[in-house]
């Protein structure tokens, strides 16, 4: 029973052992950073309509989904959001609230024209995006370990050695936004009442910058 108990013993220093020896191993940590554009495909818009009485009111909403439907944008892109009625205002004391969504198809500076009505009380961005950025962010992160694994090689090559098995991989939290706020929509508007100035400013997807992606990954190889 001692003899059992010693072998015991025995192997499970051994094994101990080789535990340690695998966590001292010599590695070099490395971080890859790798970066992308992608053009943005869709934006999303809040707009409010105002009204001086509920029967107005539903007209003005039918107008909206006229206007929007002759622009292109289907019913399921249009969504309700609230409804606001205000007891003591002496002029518009109705106002509803939507939310709609564009693509590239959409010609978006003859859609701004169509909206300039007095029965709109704000059209502002909600959101601009691409609709398969999920697509792009893993793209980005795939670059960044190989970015990160290219480090490695060219550094331990300098110095005779050759990069082993990967031993840690951490993702850093990316600090990109997935979405940008272009030049001529900046300026959000409270009143969709354009002036002759604003006439020649460009709404199209072409006067929209660019959504930047950049993710890092730190990384720690074996040293062979």
């Amino acid at each position: 029973m001692k003899l059992g108990h010693f072998l015991m013993i025995g192997l499970l220093t051994f094994g101990s052992l080789i535990n340690a020896q695998e966590i001292k191993k010599n590695a070099i940590e490395v971080t890859g950073v790798a970066e992308m554009e992608v053009e943005p495909d869709e934006i999303i818009f809040d707009i409010g309509i105002k009204a001086d009485n509920k029967n107005q009111l539903a007209d003005n909403e039918k107008l909206l989904f006229e206007t929007l439907k002759k622009d292109g944008v289907k019913n399921e892109d249009i969504k309700f959001k609230s409804m606001y009625q205000n007891l003591y205002s002496k002029t518009t004391k109705f106002t509803k609230s939507f939310q709609f969504k564009v693509n590239t198809k959409t010609n978006v500076s003859k859609l701004f024209e169509d909206l300039n009505q007095k029965w709109v009380s704000n059209l502002n961005i909600a959101e601009i995006k691409n609709t398969k950025i999920a697509d792009f962010r893993k793209i980005v992160k795939i670059n960044a370990l190989k970015a990160a694994k290219e480090k490695a090689d060219y550094l331990l090559e300098s110095m005779g050695k050759k990069t082993g098995t990967p031993l840690e991989i951490v993702e850093i939290e990316d600090y990109m936004s997935d979405s940008v706020a272009p030049t001529a929509y900046k300026s959000m508007r409270s009143n969709m009442q354009m002036e002759a100035a604003d006439a020649a400013v460009d709404y199209s997807f072409d006067n929209i910058e660019n959504i930047k992606l950049k993710f890092s990954i730190k990384t720690r190889y074996e040293i062979l």
